[in-house]
C-alpha cells in the first residue's frame, strides 16, 4: 500500500463519467445503491465534451449559415453575411458547459459521490485512484467499467498541429481553406459537410467502395449528391500510403488500383475509427476476458467474466454510440440492484447527422432476408410531404420493412429532414411488436414530417391498392433523380 493511501469501502464503483457511466450511477442510486463514480477528465465524457454535442453545435451553425446564404428561392436576398468563427466556438463551448453542469447537478441530486482521478485495478475487488500526487484505494462490491474510447492514429503518425482527430477539428480557431479527411464514416461525413458549408474545400479519402456503408445505397446517394453540391470531393477505394507534413500544410499520398495520387490541404482530419480505453486500467491483474481489439467480453447483462465487474459502452462490442452506452448502463445498474434486465439491441437507432440526415432502426432489408423473413418493403418520398416542401427540404424518403404475413415491423430507414427525430416512432413500434396497420391507422398531425412514417406504413399495409400504386409511381419518379 502507498504511504498515506486511504482505503474506502464502496458499494458500487463506476469508472468513467460518460453517458454510460453517469446513467448507470443515477439509476443505481435511484434503486438504493451507494454509488461512487471516478472520472479523470470532465463529466459527460467524450460525447458531451468532445463529440456528440460540440459536433452537432458546429453542424447547426454551418446549416444556419448556408440556409441564410441560399435563401433566395424563398425570397430572401441577403448581402454581406460574414462568419465570426471565434463566436461560434464560444457559443459551442457555452452549450457544452451548460450540459456538463447539468450532469454534475444530476449526480449531486442523486447522491452520487464523484471522485476525480484515474483508476487502476489492484484485484477483483479493489482499484487505486490517482489524482496528481494523491492516491486512494477503493474496495467495492460491484464495479462498472465505462471508460469509453479514443480516436485511432494511422501509420504511426501522431495527432498534432496539422493532423487532427475529431477533437482538434472541433476546436479549430479559424475555418481552414482546405481540409482532407481520411474516413467516410459518420464522423468524417458530418464534419466534412459542416466545414464545407462554412467555406472550406474538403476532400474525403475512403478505403471502401462507398461512404457510410452501413446504410442503403439510395440513402447514401442522396447524401453524396448534396456533398458534391457543396464542392466536397469523395474519393473511394483509396489506400493511404504516406503522409508528409510541412509548416503550413499536409500532403496525403494514396493509391487506387495501383495508381498513385496525392492531395494537399491545410489540415488532415483522421476519422479511421476508435480504440477502446482498456489498456490503462491494469486489466492484466484480473482474470477478465478481453479480445484482440481490447474490447471486454460481456454477457447479455453486461457482466464480464468476473461476476461482480460489468462493462458498458465503447469498450464492449457494438457501435460506439452514446445512447447504446446509456442503455447498457441502465441494464448493468438494474442487474446489480437485483432486477431482471438484459440488453436487446434490436431497436438501437443508427443516426448520421449528415445533410440530409440518415437514421435506421431494426433490420435492414438485407438483414431481414438473411434471417429468413418473408418481407414486404414500403417506400415513400418526402416530395409528397407538405411540411418538407414548406421547409425547402423535400429531398429524402423512408423505407419500412415488415413481415409480409403479419405486417409486424422489422426495421426502417429514413433519409431526409428530421430523420434523427422521426426514427424513434418506428423504434417504439418495433419494441411494442407493432404492425404497419398500427402506424397507418394512427392519426398523425398535418402538415408534419411524421406523416411520412404514416404514409410509408400505408405503402406496406395497402400493397396493391390504387393509392399505393399512385405513391409507388411517385417514388419511382423520385428514385430516377437519385
Amino acid at each position: 500500500m502507498v504511504v498515506g493511501e486511504v482505503v474506502n469501502e464502496v458499494d458500487l464503483l463506476i469508472i468513467g463519467g460518460g453517458p454510460g457511466g453517469y446513467t448507470a450511477a443515477i439509476r443505481a442510486s435511484q434503486l438504493g445503491k451507494t454509488v461512487t463514480l471516478v472520472e479523470k477528465e470532465d463529466l459527460g465524457g467524450v460525447c458531451l465534451n468532445k463529440g456528440c454535442i460540440p459536433s452537432k453545435a458546429l453542424i447547426s451553425a454551418a446549416d444556419r449559415y448556408q440556409s441564410i446564404r441560399q435563401g433566395g428561392e424563398m425570397g430572401f436576398e441577403v448581402d454581406g453575411v460574414t462568419i465570426n468563427f471565434s463566436k461560434i466556438q464560444s457559443w459551442k463551448e457555452n452549450l457544452v458547459k451548460k450540459l456538463s453542469d447539468g450532469v454534475s447537478g444530476l449526480l449531486k441530486n442523486n447522491r452520487v459521490d464523484v471522485i476525480k482521478g484515474e483508476a487502476f485495478f489492484i484485484n477483483e475487488n479493489e482499484v487505486r485512484v490517482l489524482n496528481g500526487y494523491e492516491s486512494n484505494r477503493f474496495r467495492f462490491n460491484n464495479c462498472i467499467i465505462s471508460t469509453g474510447s479514443r480516436p485511432i492514429e494511422i501509420h504511426g503518425i501522431p495527432f498534432g498541429a496539422r493532423i487532427l482527430s475529431s477533437t482538434e477539428a472541433l476546436n479549430l480557431q479559424a475555418i481552414p481553406q482546405s481540409l482532407a479527411v481520411i474516413g467516410g464514416g459518420y464522423i468524417g461525413v458530418e464534419l466534412s459537410q459542416a466545414y464545407a458549408k462554412l467555406g472550406a474545400k474538403v476532400t474525403i479519402l475512403e478505403v471502401q467502395q462507398t461512404i457510410l456503408p452501413q446504410f442503403e445505397k439510395r440513402s447514401v446517394n442522396l447524401v453524396k449528391r448534396k456533398m458534391e453540391k457543396d464542392n466536397i470531393d469523395i474519393i473511394t477505394n483509396a489506400n493511404v500510403v504516406d503522409i508528409e507534413q510541412s509548416e503550413n500544410e499536409v500532403t496525403i499520398l494514396y493509391e487506387i488500383n495501383g495508381e498513385n495520387y496525392k492531395v494537399a490541404a491545410d489540415y488532415l482530419l483522421v476519422t479511421a475509427g476508435r480504440r477502446p480505453n482498456t489498456d490503462e486500467l491494469a486489466l492484466d491483474v484480473l482474470n477478465i476476458n478481453v479480445d484482440n481489439k481490447g474490447l471486454i467480453e460481456v454477457d447479455e447483462q453486461c457482466r464480464t467474466s468476473i461476476p461482480n465487474i460489468f462493462a458498458i459502452g465503447d469498450i464492449i462490442k457494438g457501435p460506439p454510440l452514446a445512447h447504446k452506452a446509456s442503455y447498457e448502463g441502465k441494464v448493468a445498474a438494474e442487474v446489480i440492484c437485483g432486477l431482471i434486465s438484459a440488453v436487446d439491441y434490436q431497436v438501437i437507432p443508427l443516426i448520421v447527422f449528415s445533410d440530409p440526415e440518415i437514421a435506421a432502426v431494426g433490420f435492414s432489408e438485407e438483414e431481414a432476408k438473411n434471417e429468413q423473413y418473408n418481407i414486404e418493403v414500403g417506400r415513400f418520398s418526402f416530395l409528397a410531404n407538405g411540411r418538407a416542401l414548406s421547409l425547402g427540404s423535400s429531398e429524402g424518403f423512408m423505407s419500412i420493412i415488415a413481415e409480409r404475413e403479419t405486417g409486424v415491423i422489422l426495421g426502417a430507414e429514413i433519409v431526409g429532414q428530421g430523420a434523427s427525430d422521426l426514427i424513434s416512432e418506428v423504434g417504439f413500434a418495433i419494441e411494442m411488436g407493432g404492425t404497419v396497420h398500427d402506424i397507418s391507422s394512427t392519426i398523425h398531425g398535418h402538415p408534419t414530417l411524421s406523416e411520412v412514417i404514416m404514409e410509408t406504413a400505408k405503402m406496406v399495409s395497402e400493397n396493391g391498392s390504387t393509392q399505393s400504386g399512385r405513391m409507388r409511381s411517385l417514388f419511382d419518379q423520385f428514385e430516377q433523380l437519385i
